[in-house]
């Protein structure tokens, strides 16, 4: 597969970066945000944030609590404590409210609609900019930034989303996701069932995204590659906080495995 995707000459996310003299201002922060699932509880009380212009990892095995503290964050499941962004607290258990306020998530499997097209599924993304002049010229301007980030979505436009491949059907999802003009990035798991090298294309796409000033939370198993890009690392073990480590102190794999195994 070659290389699909490029960083775009001009960004049109209008958040700021962290400043050089010191640490990036929370914009996400979750206060013993914690979760469950009827009577079980999948996450236990733990602290999160993200500042303005940071990639946060969340890494850990399966099971460890990473989709669902995501879900948490969203309003996908039953939760205690809260979540704030830029500032409000957001609304327990209302999804849309949360994803209005630009809080959007890419989803584990990706989500597309399988028998539109592609140029139907990003249509839908565009859906929470309304209608009007303004919304469309909005909608315009997502439109060409995601083909410059993702060029191969541009020539798959009257494809069905399902007959594509798995890498580009992932594009479609980020791009999809990008359509909506979110003020903060919530991905799960995008390397899921990806090649080693359209991996590595994806999350550096999620690498221009970011410096180009998007908040981005990456949820992923694959550490030593989400390592690279993040700012910060969270690190789950069985419903649990287990570290929150500097990328640039994890000297190596089995370093990072003792927190897995704790």
């Amino acid at each position: 597969m070659t290389a699909a995707f490029r960083s775009p000459a001009v960004s049109p996310v209008a958040v700021p970066g962290p400043s050089a003299s010191g640490p990036a201002a929370p914009v996400l922060a979750a206060k013993g945000l914690s979760a469950r699932y009827g009577q079980v509880q999948a996450l236990a009380p733990l602290d999160f944030e993200v500042g303005s212009g940071e990639l946060v990892a969340v890494l850990g095995p399966n099971g460890a609590g990473k989709s669902t503290l995501l879900r948490a964050i969203l309003g996908l499941v039953a939760t205690g404590g809260e979540v704030s962004f830029q500032g409000t607290v957001l609304p327990r258990r209302n999804p849309a409210a949360v994803a209005s306020r630009g809080v959007v998530l890419v989803p584990e499997g990706r989500g597309i609609f399988g028998p539109m097209t592609v140029a139907e599924n990003l249509e839908l993304g565009a859906w929470s900019l309304g209608g009007g002049r303004r919304s469309r010229v909005a909608q315009e301007r997502r439109l060409s930034w995601v083909f410059e980030l993702f060029p191969r979505l541009k020539e798959r436009l009257g494809q069905t989303a399902g007959s594509m491949s798995g890498g580009e059907q992932q594009m479609l999802a980020i791009g999809r996701a990008l359509m909506a003009d979110p003020k903060i990035l919530l991905l799960d798991e995008p390397s899921l069932g990806l090649a080693p090298r359209v991996t590595e294309e994806i999350l550096e796409t999620l690498g221009v995204l970011n410096r180009s000033g998007l908040p981005v939370v990456l949820v992923e198993q694959r550490a030593p590659s989400a390592l690279k890009l993040a700012n910060r690392a969270y690190l789950l073990s069985l419903g649990r906080l287990a570290a929150v480590l500097d990328p640039r102190e994890v000297q190596s794999h089995d370093q990072l495995a003792q927190y897995y195994f704790a």
